[in-house]
Order: structure tokens, then C-alpha cells, then sequence
């Protein structure tokens, strides 16, 4: 279970590559959650926990127009004195706000105060009422690759039949879909899916059974992992996801722990039948922690 990376640029992480050839490291630097900014004040707080996320090793920087700190993110990028080409960044599409994809995308270059970024997404499926309209809206993320200002081009929160729809008339499959991932929220088939249409898969809210749902079955299994390898059972979690050929997404802000993952996740690896007894464990229990509202209390997809 073990996925191929790219080990050429040395450090920790490594890289995966995606279905266009492009290359994306398998741990990023999240924006979002306690990042997050509802107003338009610039936020230097922002700024200084990015941009000390990159000062420890972070380089793939994982952001979106809907988390409203997109200038915070290219200002910690241009603090950090890092060149672009060492920088894997994401921004993503809010469709919900019915704005022009090009218009949406070139404010968002703007306020990052970049020529490119190396992955744009569609941030969720909803605005959608009809396949039609995600075709559409996939359409215009091809131009935009086309144009070079987008390396790759992908999706978030998109469940199988989203899927389905853009692959229909898509000229350009999408390389990645973000998704919450973690023990309790597994997607039943969709991650096989995904692997059968050569499209990655990143996971952010990875640790939701240390950061939200403490005491479910996964506990045990988690601690004693972290008392065989050493590390902390935030590490097990990453490297659950990353041991399975998926992307994981972390958001912390302290610089001990962003240190600790980048030091100790390259020391060990899970055994395939540590990978399924988590696994196992997790589908014991079922809990979604974002977009609940889109999806029945039972909707394990």
C-alpha cells in the first residue's frame, strides 16, 4: 500500500505523481480551519504562521478563495524569499458565488501575487443543478490549464456521480479531488474509484479522531502505533493517509508539531495490516466534521 513517489528533491516529503505528469508533494500546509478570515482585513497573523510553515520545510502550500486570506498566503510566500519553482501552491474555486470562473481566477493570481499556481480546484459541487453546469465549470478549468497559469486542475468535496458528470465531456480527467478523509469517514468505494481513473486523492481533516471525536475505536489502535514507532499519534494518522498513496493536508500552527511530522514521518511506515486494522476500526464508527448540512447524518460516501 505503500504508494511511488519521487524522492528527486531529496527531503521529506516526498512527491506523487499526478495523472498529467506533474508531481505534488504528499503533505501541504492547510489554510484552512483556524485560518480561515470572514472579513477583508489584512490578517499578519496569517502570515507569520505560513510563512513559519515554510520556514521549517512546508512547500507545498494548500489555499482557496473562500478561506479569504489568498493575499496573507502570497505575501508569507514572498516573506519566505523560497523561488516560486521550489513552491507547490493551491488555490481553489468557490462556485457558490456564481462568479465568472476567469474573473474568480485572476483576482485569486492577484491577491497570491503569482503568475501560476500549480493546482486550481473546483472547492465544491453544489452550485451545480445539473451535470451540465460542473461540466461547464470543468470546462473553464481546462482553458485555464491550457493558458499554463494552472499546472494542474482538479476538484474538492466531489463524490462519485460529480465525478461521473465532468468525466463525461471532459477533454482533460481531473488530476486530484480533495476530500475529507480519515478512519471515520472512508468514502465506502470512492477512493477505489478514483485509483481505477487515475485521479489522486488528498485528505485534509486527516486527524479528526485525535482533534474532534477523541475516545472512538481508532484511539487505542493509534496509541499503540505511537508507542511502537516512537512518534506521536498525529504522525500515525499522516502517515496512514500518505501510506495509502494519498496526499494529506495538516493546519497546525505550532511549530513543534509542523517540525515533528517533517523529522519523524520519513522514520517509519505501516504495515499493511496496520493500515487495514485502522481501517477496520475506523468503519466502527461514522463522523463527518465539515459539510454535514450536504449529506444525510448516514451518508457514508
Amino acid at each position: 500500500m505503500t504508494p511511488v513517489v519521487s524522492t528527486s528533491k531529496g527531503n521529506f516529503p516526498p512527491t506523487l505523481k499526478l495523472n498529467d505528469g506533474n508531481e505534488i508533494p504528499v503533505l501541504a500546509y492547510g489554510l484552512g480551519t483556524a485560518n480561515y478570515k470572514s472579513d477583508s482585513s489584512f490578517d499578519q497573523r496569517i502570515v507569520d504562521v505560513t510563512k513559519q510553515a515554510i520556514e521549517v520545510g512546508y512547500r507545498h502550500l494548500d489555499g482557496a478563495q473562500v478561506y479569504g486570506n489568498e493575499e496573507e498566503l502570497g505575501a508569507a510566500i514572498k516573506e519566505s524569499g523560497i523561488p516560486r519553482d521550489q513552491l507547490f501552491v493551491t488555490t481553489k474555486l468557490d462556485g457558490e458565488k456564481k462568479q465568472p470562473t476567469e474573473e474568480a481566477f485572476e483576482i485569486s493570481l492577484k491577491k497570491l501575487g503569482l503568475d501560476y499556481v500549480d493546482l486550481y480546484l473546483i472547492h465544491t459541487p453544489w452550485f451545480a443543478t445539473s451535470d451540465e453546469d460542473l461540466q461547464k465549470r470543468w470546462a473553464d478549468l481546462e482553458a485555464i490549464k491550457a493558458s499554463g497559469r494552472a499546472r494542474s486542475i482538479g476538484v474538492s468535496n466531489f463524490v462519485q456521480e460529480h465525478l461521473e458528470a465532468i468525466l463525461k465531456t471532459a477533454r482533460i480527467p481531473p488530476a486530484i479531488n480533495q476530500i475529507e478523509f480519515h478512519p471515520y469517514l472512508q468514502h465506502g468505494d470512492l477512493v477505489a474509484f478514483h485509483k481505477k481513473h487515475n485521479i489522486a486523492v488528498a485528505c485534509y481533516a486527516p486527524l479528526v479522531p485525535i482533534t474532534k471525536v477523541k475516545g472512538g475505536p481508532v484511539d487505542p489502535i493509534w496509541s499503540e502505533l505511537a508507542n511502537k514507532y516512537g512518534v506521536s499519534e498525529s504522525e500515525i494518522g499522516l502517515r496512514w493517509v500518505i501510506d495509502q498513496g494519498l496526499v494529506a493536508v495538516t493546519t497546525s500552527s505550532k511549530r513543534d508539531r509542523l517540525e515533528g511530522y517533517l523529522a519523524n514521518l520519513p522514520l517509519f511506515f505501516l504495515t499493511n495490516e496496520e493500515i487495514t486494522r485502522i481501517a477496520e476500526a475506523g468503519n466502527e464508527k461514522h463522523f463527518r466534521a465539515f459539510f454535514g448540512k450536504r449529506f444525510d447524518a448516514n451518508d457514508k460516501r
